[in-house]
């Protein structure tokens, strides 16, 4: 019975990220502390080796149609994978299993999930606007960052985060690159973002399952659901009232956050 909820959890996290592009990370893992009384640091690395796999699909499919800009990509993975690598040195060196170091990992995960939140709302709100058609030259001028350095510092600071927490390279990305290319329309801001999480959340989800912080049996499970469950998602996400659905998320995830602060 254990079994088919985890199973079940998968799919429904699954389903919600097909439907509306909200980060796995944001949802699994309060899911996995509150729900399933899993430990944070277990949940945390469990759940970010969960992301790379569930977005590894959506970026092939993305690649495949040339909407991934990858250039973008590079510059967000040049200070996100360096901050992670650093985070996971830091967090192998202090231990994942003291409590001290479990309550900042709580403490930081609800912070994130606040931050998560209100960018789902910007983006139910700011999000619908009519996709553009870009000519190649516009598209090139709008894959210019305001600076040329803002993407890998944003970058070190997500991978940070995500490496701590496993949230934010999903909903709180979308927002930081819909800030730094202003003129780049949504569909490849979302592209951006999935393609740059997958290398992320595998990097420090690898790092995590070195010092021992993901259950892998775990994994299986929630990857028999979330596979097919994003696959459906996909199939009637045009066809869901996402203002709606995304603001319910973002009132879910605001609960989640403050209840992990006050804990």
């Amino acid at each position: 019975m254990a079994d088919f909820a985890f199973i079940f959890a998968g799919f429904i996290v699954g389903l919600i990220v097909g439907l509306t592009g909200v980060g796995g990370g944001s949802l699994m893992t309060p899911i996995l502390i509150f729900g399933f009384g899993i430990k944070p640091y277990l949940a945390i690395g469990t759940d970010l080796l969960f992301a790379a796999f569930t977005k590894l699909g959506g970026t092939v499919n993305l690649a495949r149609t040339k909407t991934v800009d990858w250039k973008i990509v590079a510059s967000l993975c040049a200070g996100s994978i360096p901050a992670a690598l650093i985070t996971i040195y830091f967090l192998h060196s202090v231990g994942t299993t003291d409590p001290a170091v479990q309550k900042v990992m709580t403490t930081t995960l609800g912070f994130a999930l606040l931050l998560t939140a209100m960018a789902t709302l910007y983006k139910a709100i700011k999000g619908k606007a009519s996709p553009r058609n870009l000519s190649a030259q516009q598209l090139a001028l709008a894959t210019q960052p305001r600076h040329w350095a803002l993407p890998v510092l944003f970058g070190a600071l997500i991978g940070a985060l995500v490496s701590v927490t496993s949230v934010g390279a999903g909903a709180i990305g979308v927002t930081v690159l819909m800030l730094l290319y202003p003129a780049l329309p949504l569909p490849r801001i979302v592209a951006a973002d999935l393609a740059y999480a997958v290398p992320l959340t595998l990097v420090a989800g690898l790092g995590h399952a070195s010092i021992g912080s993901v259950d892998w049996s775990l994994l299986a499970k929630l990857l028999a659901g979330s596979l097919p469950g994003i696959w459906l998602g996909t199939q009637f996400s045009a066809k869901v009232p996402e203002r709606a659905l995304r603001s319910l998320l973002s009132a879910l995830l605001a609960y989640a956050g403050i209840k992990l602060i006050v804990i």
